[in-house]
């Protein structure tokens, strides 16, 4: 039986993913390059390591990455000032299944920095999960297993008893070879680009019943 539940943050909890990338626009616009949006679409999900680092390979730029990543987190902190909404169905999803005596985590390949920001502006206290990982407790980010399985370690749960909800192909193929079930929602990805999710659903508002209940 399900024992306990696994969040991504980003497309699944809150919708920051226009916010993250317009602040890594601005960052790379205020250092010379313009880059697009779809230069960022390959490392959705991945964490910001290689959310900017990739977009910086794929230009051949020569970024100093540190600094680089602490201005784009200044950014996308005054764009999401009081901006950010839970998801839709994300405060009643959390509520249900701890109404059924579920484990509660957040598992974000994202800095412990941008998760902090993201549960304070979207009234999503940390004290509403049992733990919170984020992309510095891991060596090897998703589609590498490793956040969800330190995340279960965590919780004291078995792999095959945590349900993980993610919205990313990188996400959904890190849960999967977790031995975790998913649900995946198309907040960032079609349907078909998540099929190897066993349930897939708009928004958590529109979770078939079962995910909670095997």
């Amino acid at each position: 039986m399900i024992e306990a539940v696994i969040f991504d943050m980003d497309g699944v909890l809150v919708d920051s993913e226009e916010f993250v990338c317009r602040a890594a626009m601005r960052m790379f616009a205020e250092k010379g390059l313009v880059v697009q949006p779809e230069d960022f679409l390959p490392f959705v999900g991945a964490g910001e390591d290689r959310y900017i680092g990739g977009v910086a390979e794929k230009y051949d730029f020569p970024l100093d990455f540190e600094r680089g990543k602490t201005r784009t987190y200044h950014i996308y902190d005054e764009l999401v000032s009081g901006n950010l909404e839970p998801l839709a169905g994300a405060k009643e999803f959390i509520a249900k299944a701890r109404g059924k005596g579920l484990k509660l985590a957040v598992a974000s390949s994202a800095d412990k920095i941008k998760v902090e920001i993201n549960l304070r502006e979207s009234g999503l206290s940390s004290d509403t999960f049992d733990t919170v990982v984020n992309g510095l407790n891991v060596t090897h980010k998703k589609p590498d297993p490793e956040i969800f399985l330190l995340a279960a370690k965590q919780l004291g749960v078995e792999p095959s008893k945590c349900l993980v909800v993610e919205d990313a192909v990188n996400g959904v193929a890190a849960a999967k070879s977790a031995g975790m079930r998913c649900l995946g929602l198309t907040t960032s990805f079609l349907a078909e680009e998540l099929s190897d999710a066993d349930w897939i659903a708009p928004t958590l508002a529109e979770a078939p019943d079962e995910v909670l209940d095997w």
